[in-house]
């Protein structure tokens, strides 16, 4: 027997650029989908991602964050909203807000963020212009569950890029979203074939495929 698919719901606040990667593969259109969008959500109402949710025939809504004196009755507002629609996962999608501790022990492991850096380092923002800083040799992303401190929760996936002599914050940053399109829509689809459980704040992936080697940058002679 199939299993049912997996409700979710993605929350935005900007052009959607990772939505769109989402809508690519469990959309409306597509078929056999694990997954089903049953709400896009933004706290801006000029957000692009909204008519790029629109455009699939996803059911949208905005939660204004300017309408509310504070964050709890914003993240209450979004949950009640949330809620309507059945979700059984919400996932952060370049949300720009902080969500309270309550908001997020009423999530406890069924929401989801995708965070351009490889995770536990540079939380944060300006990820890239500090991995180039640091003089790293490996970037990339990451997708864990959310916990109350930022940027910080189980583990999901990660997907890596090799930083260049010549990069720029820019330039890695494309190469860095280019991976968030992918890894994203994967992580997403282990979470709804059941294969991901968290035991002692790890998540732990039943099976999947695991990538071997070692990985060098630069190459050897």
């Amino acid at each position: 027997m199939s299993r049912p698919k997996l409700k979710i719901a993605i929350l935005i606040s900007g052009r959607g650029s990772n939505l769109q990667a989402l809508i690519d593969q469990f959309g409306p259109q597509v078929a056999n989908s694990p997954i089903e969008i049953v709400l896009v959500l933004s706290n801006r109402p000029d957000a692009f991602g909204l008519t790029r949710a629109e455009r699939a025939g996803i059911p949208t809504v905005t939660v204004d964050h300017k309408a509310f004196a504070d964050r709890a009755g914003f993240d209450g507002a979004m949950d009640a909203a949330i809620r309507k629609t059945g979700a059984e996962l919400v996932v952060l999608a370049g949300f720009l807000r902080l969500l309270t501790d309550g908001f997020i022990a009423g999530w406890h492991d069924k929401l989801v963020n995708i965070h351009p850096a490889l995770l536990p380092s540079f939380k944060g923002l300006h990820t890239h212009a500090r991995a180039l800083e640091a003089g790293v040799r490996f970037h990339g992303c990451t997708v864990h569950f959310v916990r109350p401190d930022m940027d910080t929760g189980p583990i999901i996936a990660q997907a890596v890029v090799p930083v260049r002599p010549d990069d720029t914050e820019n330039s890695l940053g494309l190469r860095v979203l280019a991976a968030e399109h992918r890894l994203f829509p994967q992580a997403l689809r282990l979470i709804a074939e059941g294969k991901v459980r968290v035991e002692n704040e790890r998540a732990i992936i039943d099976d999947a495929a695991f990538a071997g080697g070692i990985l060098y940058n630069p190459l050897g002679a």
